[in-house]
């Protein structure tokens, strides 16, 4: 969304063109007139989108996961999430993923909105939903996942945020979307 205020800041592209497709992802190199009307170039990553769950067995307690994350090298505790298939709707992601990664079901589904994870490199777009009147069944994982699912309480989850325990840029924004809400301070 560009205000009209921010007209002297947008890039125009000129030119794009594929760098890279791989199965999940793809790179393209765009070239761009810049406010100052010089050219310039942006590299960066498309990305088919992604949801990320709060789900909430009851007030105090939320359902994370912890999985080895290939590109860091190391296991992450994070919010149960996975990445929109084609055609496919945001919230039918999340009960999708939320089912086949934790084995849980929930009755009541609220969009808490979107967020952009790397606005700097990828156009990556993910979609925040809160799960809750949660149902506990068996996990579903796709045959090369793996990773241990976790019932924390909230105060658990916000002191693993603050110690860095957290460091996953999803889970923290949905940590700070649950302190929020939980506190009355933002509605969903």
């Amino acid at each position: 969304m560009t205000r009209q205020q921010d007209s002297d800041i947008v890039e125009t592209t000129l030119d794009s063109k594929s760098v890279y497709e791989g199965g999940f992802l793809k790179v393209r190199r765009d070239t761009v007139r810049l406010p100052n009307g010089r050219q310039s170039s942006r590299e960066y990553i498309v990305h088919p989108g992604a949801v990320v769950v709060i789900a909430q067995p009851d007030d105090d307690h939320v359902i994370m996961v912890r999985q080895y994350r290939y590109p860091v090298q190391r296991v992450i505790l994070e919010f149960p999430a996975g990445k929109l298939d084609a055609g496919e709707e945001p919230l039918t992601c999340g009960q999708r993923e939320l089912l086949e990664e934790t084995g849980y079901t929930a009755q009541d589904w609220i969009s808490a909105g979107q967020m952009h994870l790397a606005v700097g490199y990828s156009d990556e777009v993910i979609h925040i939903y809160f799960a809750r009147d949660l149902t506990a069944g068996k996990a579903q994982l796709d045959e090369d996942e793996f990773l241990n699912v976790e019932v924390m309480s909230v105060g658990s989850v916000l002191e693993a945020c603050r110690t860095g325990a957290i460091t996953d840029a999803k889970s923290l924004t949905c940590a700070l979307w649950l302190q929020n809400v939980r506190s009355g301070k933002w509605g969903i």
